[in-house]
């Protein structure tokens, strides 16, 4: 989200009414934040890289115009870019700017060994069975004592809910100090595919991790957002602003289970067979050798052919060879 508003006679940016999104299966850590520390609502130069921003005299600035690209309404003056030679266009808005006052600090490369905790369950109800991903434990104490020392392992330990970070970017195959730098989203894919022929014991949650967001597109790769902190310094306020950069998680769910059934499994198997043709076949068969009255139903299925000869019909052939036969004997005494 990205916009400048006017509210009265402050000027809002987008860390004024924007946040990152945030709920039951969104988990977000800061990674390195970039601070821009006492500002105040009053006027100052715009940044020399916003369009139509430079100037040399007043009449480049359009008094009351609010740039997109920009950070605030334009005043009309031109006044030098802070302790510049050159000069921009006065804008009203939250100063001084962020682009000139920043600070970057160093990134929090300790946080490769934060843990992030993920409890998930799931329900079935079809078979009544509930399964959680965490240890079943005799007391509430022991379970706080285990999940306070446990890290998850998917051979030692697959019912710790307890991840870390650096193992999560390992299994993105991302590496560590690159989130550090441009953040990143990567998703958690909690998969329970549970065969309840078995004990429920045996369904287990088996997780896997991937990058989300586009690395591609080198400009809207990564994760980062702003969000201020306010004060009163000599009764004006004023604010920090912090960029901060981090890994946000994305907790999917997603469960299949199964039971053998006999009902299901005979319905299945007859639409196979109805399905191929076998069925007709087969009961041809158990009619014409295991039922009683199998010859009724052979007269019926079947229509009997008589093989008896009813004599050879004469034929042409046979014809014509008597006819030439007598043309014979009546043409050996007349003269030709």
């Amino acid at each position: 989200m990205k916009g400048t508003a006017v509210h009265g006679d402050d000027i809002l940016d987008t860390v004024e009414y924007a946040r990152p999104s945030e709920g039951g299966d969104v988990i977000s850590t800061i990674l390195r934040r970039e601070v821009t520390s006492d500002q105040k609502q009053g006027t100052c130069a715009e940044h020399f890289n916003v369009a139509n921003a430079n100037c040399t005299r007043d009449s480049d600035c359009i008094q009351g115009e609010v740039d997109f690209d920009g950070h605030g309404r334009r005043t009309g003056r031109c006044v030098p870019y802070y302790n510049h030679t050159f000069k921009t266009c006065e804008i009203q808005s939250w100063c001084p700017i962020e682009q000139f006052a920043v600070v970057k600090e160093p990134a929090l490369v300790t946080a490769i060994n934060f843990t992030v905790f993920i409890r998930n369950s799931i329900h079935f109800p079809r078979f009544k069975v509930l399964r959680g991903n965490i240890k079943d434990a005799r007391s509430k104490r022991d379970m706080q004592r285990y999940l306070s020392r446990c890290h998850y392992n998917e051979e030692k330990e697959p019912y710790c809910p307890n991840f870390r970070l650096g193992y999560i970017a390992d299994q993105a195959q991302e590496d560590f100090s690159e989130l550090c730098r441009t953040g990143g989203v990567i998703g958690v894919f909690i998969n329970w595919k549970c065969d309840l022929d078995l004990d429920p014991s045996h369904c287990k949650p088996t997780y896997s991790f991937r990058r989300l967001d586009l690395r591609k597109d080198l400009v809207n790769s990564g994760y980062h957002y702003r969000f201020a902190k306010y004060y009163s310094k000599d009764g004006v306020e004023s604010r920090t602003l912090i960029k901060a950069y981090g890994i946000r998680l994305d907790v999917i769910v997603q469960g299949h289970a199964g039971k053998f059934s006999p009902i299901p499994t005979i319905i299945s198997t007859v639409t196979t067979i109805t399905s191929v043709g076998i069925c007709t076949i087969i009961c041809d068969w158990i009619m014409l050798n295991f039922i009683d009255k199998n010859e009724v139903y052979s007269d019926r299925k079947f229509d009997e052919i008589s093989e008896e000869p009813a004599g050879p019909p004469p034929t042409e052939l046979s014809y014509i060879s008597s006819f030439g036969s007598n043309h014979s004997d009546l043409s050996d005494g007349v003269p030709l």
